[in-house]
């Protein structure tokens, strides 16, 4: 018996095996141990406090916590066993990496955390549709920039140099971003939306044939709504390529009027005409602007064409508005016996006369 705890196996007694086995048991048991102080005491006392901050930071730190002791135990383990230099390196470098691993985790965590309790909630206050989109994936952005520091200085701190790697992540970047040239122009108009702003959730565009209402802005596409009622996805790549018109921000809206009446029409009813326009945008300016374009504009092929110009307020209903002053303009022509003109043709017959010779 004493004989077989005495053999060596792989450099070490099975004396040696036992006692580095129950070290990592003990990390094993001790984080157990402190994941339950975590939820009973640490957890009890920061919810007695008016700040978030210790929530924040306990909750973040519990996860860990918990893996940094496991690896402290492994290596406490590993250390009372005997190791060929080569294998010995090995476990060193292992153990430097998770730490910085886990000090990334917790860093991640801990932002990933302060965005749940502080900026979420701000961001619903304001309501912004754009804002609540853009969050996650800001959030993501983060984290992500975190994990590759994190490595970075991992494999930078067992002696691996990154730069080589580096430069060839370069290259195939390169190669990666002219297979993904559309996709990857996408996500630059999406971002190139979110900073510049040039419109927002709710509001009405017009781009590129299509008019409509904003419903969703993306990191890749957006989906308008049009007028017709159909929901259309548009890359945001055409948001860089072409030229954007936003109708919410239009200050008034123009309506060209060409009415045209009839050639019999004489120069005093002409007049009258143009005067009962002016009239009729003076007596609705809770819809219209004070200041109409109204003039005799030509001689057209069927009708004596007036130009009539007025502006809708903003905060007016356009189609309505549209309907009130067209009927006024039909009832009040047809009481100042004004007629409009359509397309007609005159016919004139010439009789042919014979001429006796």
């Amino acid at each position: 018996m004493l004989s077989i705890l005495s053999n060596e196996y792989l450099l070490n007694t099975p004396t040696q095996w036992l006692i580095a086995a129950a070290y990592i048991a003990g990390g094993i048991i001790v984080a157990k141990l402190v994941y339950f102080i975590f939820k009973l005491i640490a957890k009890g006392l920061t919810s007695k406090t008016k700040s978030k901050l210790d929530d924040v930071l306990i909750d973040t730190l519990e996860k860990p916590v918990i893996f940094a002791i496991t690896v402290l135990g492994f290596y406490l383990g590993m250390q009372q066993l005997n190791m060929t230099t080569e294998v010995a390196t090995f476990v060193s470098n292992t153990n430097v990496v998770l730490i910085i691993v886990c000090i990334t985790w917790f860093i991640a965590r801990f932002v990933n955390a302060l965005v749940e309790e502080y900026m979420e909630p701000a961001i619903e206050v304001s309501e912004s549709r754009s804002k609540k989109q853009l969050l996650p994936i800001v959030t993501k952005v983060i984290s992500v920039t975190i994990w590759i520091i994190g490595i970075i200085i991992a494999f930078n701190s067992i002696g691996y140099n990154l730069a080589g790697l580096i430069a060839g992540l370069g290259i195939g970047g390169l190669a990666f971003a002219l297979a993904a040239k559309d996709y990857l122009q996408n996500i630059f108009g999406g971002i190139s939306v979110f900073t510049d702003k040039p419109f927002k959730i709710d509001d009405r565009i017009k781009i590129d044939g299509f008019d409509g209402k904003v419903e969703e802005i993306g990191i890749r596409s957006s989906r308008i709504r049009t007028l017709s009622g159909s929901l259309v996805t548009i890359p945001n790549s055409m948001f860089i390529n072409n030229s954007v018109e936003n109708v919410a921000l239009e200050p008034t809206r123009k309506i060209m009027l060409r009415l045209g009446l009839t050639y019999d029409t004489s120069s005093d009813k002409m007049q009258e005409a143009m005067e009962i326009l002016k009239q009729i945008n003076a007596d609705n300016q809770e819809i219209v602007t004070e200041l109409p374009v109204v003039f005799f504009e030509n001689f057209a092929d069927f009708s004596l064409v007036v130009l009539f110009i007025y502006y809708i307020r903003k905060e007016a209903d356009i189609p309505l508005a549209q309907n009130k002053m067209n009927l006024e303009i039909l009832t009040r022509f047809e009481a100042a016996g004004l007629d409009f003109a359509f397309p007609t043709h005159t016919i004139y017959n010439i009789k042919e006369k014979s001429v006796n010779k």
